[in-house]
C-alpha cells in the first residue's frame, strides 16, 4: 500500500488562507483554499493547477473559500460542497470582489465558473474521486459547514474544519462518531479558553438589550452576515422579544439563502418566525429611522471594518442611553477590538470616545478548550493528529495537551509540512 499524503499549505500556526492538499498515487484533492484578511489578501502556497482533481470546500469562510476562484483562470476543477455552502460562498466572493478585486488575481468570470463547476454533496453521501471516497458530515459552526472524512488506500482521514459540538439555536452541534480513523486534522482557534455555557449567555444578552431599550436606547449589534445574525435572530425570537429588530447590509442576502436551505438549521420554524417578524432595513430613510427608534439593529460588519454597522455606530455612540454590543471575536487592530479596549471608535471621520455602554457577549461558532478535548477523546482508534487554525500559540498548545493527556501522536505543522499517513 502506497501510503496517503498530506501536505499544509496555509492555516498553520494562524486563523485564515486554511488549505490542505490530500495526495495518493493517482489522485490530489485540496481541502478548502482560503485567504488571509488583513490589509491585503494573502494566499495559501500555490499548487499547479493541472494537479489538483478537486477541490473539497467545507464552509463559506473567505478564510476558508476565498482564493478557489484562483483555479479557474484556466481550467475547470469540480469543487464538492453542498447547495447553501455553495451559494452562501458566492455571496461572500462576490463581496470580496466587489471591496478588494485590485489586490485579487481573479474577476467575477472566474467565479462564475467556479459555481458551475460545483457538484452538489449532501451530508453523508459517498462520493469518488479518483481512488478516493469522500464524505461531508455537519460540523455545526455556520448553516452548511462540514467536516470531510476521506478514505483511501486503506486510511482515513478526518478534516473537522471549523467545527463546535454544542448544540446553539441555529445549528445542532457536530456529532463526531466516527469509526477508527487514521488521521485527523483538527482547528485550535480557541484552544486556551472556554466559552460561557449558552443558556446563560443569551438570557444575559437578552436582558441587556431589553434594558437599553425600555430605557428608550437604541443597541447596535454588529455581528457576521452568515451565521452569528441569524442566530441571534433565532436567540431573541425564542426568548419572545417584544421589540422591534432591524436587520442591514449583506445579512438580508444571507437570510434569502438560508431560507431556501432550512433543512440545514435546527428549527427551521423558529428561524422562519424570526426572519419574517425582524424589519429589513431597504434603504438610507429605514436606516436613518433606525438610528431614532429604541430598537435592536443586527448589522454586519460584525467587528466593524465597514458594511452598515460603521454608518450606524456613528450615529448610536454619541447617545449613553445606547449601547454596542459585540457578539464575535475581535480580531486585534480592527475597530471592534479598539472599541471594546480603549472605548474609541471613527465617529465623523475623526476618533473619538464612545459615549454608548459597550459590551461584548461571546456567541462563539467554534469550539472551546472544553469541547476540543471533547473531540479528541471521542476519536476511536490510533489517530494522528494535526492541529492547524490556531494563532498564538495555540496550536503547540493543543498539540501539546494531545500529545501528554490523551497519549496520541499530534503535531502542529509548519507551512510547506508534508505527512504520511
Amino acid at each position: 500500500m502506497t501510503p496517503m499524503q498530506i501536505k499544509f499549505l496555509g492555516g498553520t500556526h494562524e486563523v485564515g488562507r486554511a488549505a490542505i492538499a490530500v495526495k495518493t498515487e493517482k489522485t490530489q484533492v485540496l481541502l478548502d483554499y482560503g485567504v488571509m484578511l488583513n490589509h491585503e489578501p494573502g494566499f495559501p502556497m500555490h499548487v499547479p493547477p493541472k494537479e489538483v482533481d478537486a477541490i473539497i470546500l467545507g464552509h463559506s469562510h473567505l478564510d476558508h473559500s476565498g482564493a478557489i476562484p484562483v483555479f479557474y483562470i484556466q481550467g475547470k476543477k469540480p469543487v464538492y460542497t453542498n447547495k447553501l455552502t455553495a451559494e452562501l460562498s458566492q455571496l461572500l466572493i462576490s463581496d470580496f470582489i466587489h471591496l478588494s478585486s485590485y489586490y485579487l488575481p481573479y474577476e467575477y468570470l472566474e467565479l462564475r465558473s467556479m459555481m458551475r463547476n460545483v457538484r452538489h454533496l449532501d451530508f453523508g453521501v459517498e462520493e469518488n474521486v479518483g481512488d478516493m471516497t469522500l464524505q461531508l458530515f455537519n460540523a455545526g459552526h455556520i448553516p452548511g459547514s462540514a467536516q470531510v472524512l476521506i478514505e483511501a488506500e486503506g486510511r482515513r482521514l478526518l478534516y473537522t474544519g471549523d467545527f463546535n459540538l454544542i448544540d446553539t439555536r441555529l445549528l445542532e452541534g457536530a456529532k463526531m462518531d466516527y469509526d477508527n480513523l487514521d488521521a485527523v486534522i483538527i482547528e485550535s482557534t480557541y484552544a486556551n479558553e472556554d466559552h460561557p455555557e449558552r443558556p446563560e449567555l443569551e438570557k444575559r444578552f437578552v436582558e441587556a438589550v431589553t434594558d437599553v431599550i425600555e430605557k428608550g436606547g437604541t443597541v447596535l449589534v454588529p455581528s457576521f452576515s452568515i451565521g452569528r445574525s441569524q442566530e441571534l435572530l433565532c436567540v431573541l425570537a425564542a426568548h419572545h422579544f417584544e421589540y422591534p429588530i432591524y436587520i442591514d447590509g449583506m445579512t438580508r442576502e444571507a437570510n434569502r439563502v438560508m431560507m431556501n436551505y432550512t433543512q440545514f438549521l435546527r428549527d427551521p420554524k423558529l428561524f422562519m418566525d424570526a426572519v419574517h417578524s425582524a424589519n429589513w432595513v431597504e434603504g438610507w430613510r429605514d436606516r436613518r429611522r433606525a438610528t431614532k427608534t429604541p430598537c435592536v439593529i443586527i448589522s454586519p460588519a460584525g467587528m466593524l471594518k465597514g458594511g452598515p454597522a460603521a454608518f450606524y455606530i456613528s450615529k448610536i455612540g454619541k447617545k449613553a442611553h445606547n449601547a454596542v454590543f459585540l457578539v464575535s471575536y475581535q480580531i486585534p487592530g480592527t475597530p471592534g477590538r479598539e472599541l471594546l479596549e480603549k472605548g474609541v471608535c471613527v465617529i465623523d471621520g475623526k476618533l473619538k470616545k464612545v459615549k454608548a455602554k459597550v459590551e461584548h457577549f461571546d456567541f462563539s461558532s467554534h469550539c472551546g478548550a472544553k469541547e476540543l478535548k471533547e473531540a479528541v477523546k471521542k476519536v476511536d482508534g490510533n489517530a494522528k493528529f494535526y492541529v492547524m487554525h490556531g494563532a498564538e500559540g495555540n496550536c503547540e498548545l493543543f498539540a501539546k495537551w494531545i500529545k501528554s493527556e490523551v497519549g496520541l501522536d499530534a503535531v502542529a505543522p509548519k507551512p510547506g509540512d508534508t505527512f504520511e499517513v
